[in-house]
């Protein structure tokens, strides 16, 4: 990828990449060319190769980080405040309203299908989100902990995983199905799980 050292350069690199966000959530990754996307961002060719020179794929890969991150900041101011249980049901609330709303298109998926998701930079990009999100989860958890909410010897990262782990098999399910049944159900069993632990010996790992 090369470098954009200016501000402006920085500027017209990401403006370049929300556009094409943007029509790619519109009208899908099989259905957009370079042309659509240079048409809704004003920029020229020569300007479009410049920051993109592999082309279509090089540009698919950065709205895929695009998209990523969205994923994370969407989620947001909640998930970064995850100390209580209203805080926790909150977020809740938040990760079912954004799934609902995307329904069955998944713009991050339908990019990892178009540029492959044995691609490294794919991989890559799928490994970052997942292991932030699971390091948000963990770090609300050990709020809880802190507050005295949950157990204290509560082994947050295996049950931060866990969690994260059913909300993306509900992800699934709901794009399979159009039903979010699973998903709201991943959610509440994961936040029953912390709740239940309040009470358990100290010496018991969950």
């Amino acid at each position: 990828m090369p470098d954009a050292p200016t501000t402006k350069g920085r500027a017209t690199r990401a403006r370049i990449v929300e556009g094409a966000a943007e029509v790619l959530r519109e009208q899908g990754v099989a259905f957009t060319t370079l042309d659509d996307i240079r048409g809704r961002t004003g920029t020229s060719k020569s300007q479009l190769f410049h920051y993109f020179p592999d082309g279509k794929d090089e540009l698919l890969l950065a709205v895929a980080q695009f998209e990523a991150n969205r994923v994370l900041t969407d989620q947001q101011p909640h998930l970064g405040r995850l100390d209580s249980w209203e805080s926790w049901q909150r977020w809740r609330d938040v990760v079912v309203e954004r799934y609902e709303l995307q329904g069955d298109q998944c713009p991050l998926g339908s990019l990892f299908l178009q540029v492959g998701r044995s691609r490294p930079g794919a991989r890559a990009i799928v490994a970052e989100l997942m292991r932030q999100w699971q390091e948000q989860l963990a770090h609300g958890m050990r709020a809880l902990q802190a507050n005295g909410l949950v157990s204290p010897v509560l082994d947050v990262d295996r049950t931060a995983a866990a969690l994260l782990a059913g909300v993306q098999g509900g992800v699934a399910i709901m794009m399979s199905t159009g039903d979010s049944t699973h998903l709201r159900a991943a959610l509440d069993t994961g936040i029953e799980h912390l709740r239940g632990t309040a009470g358990e010996p100290t010496a018991r790992r969950a």
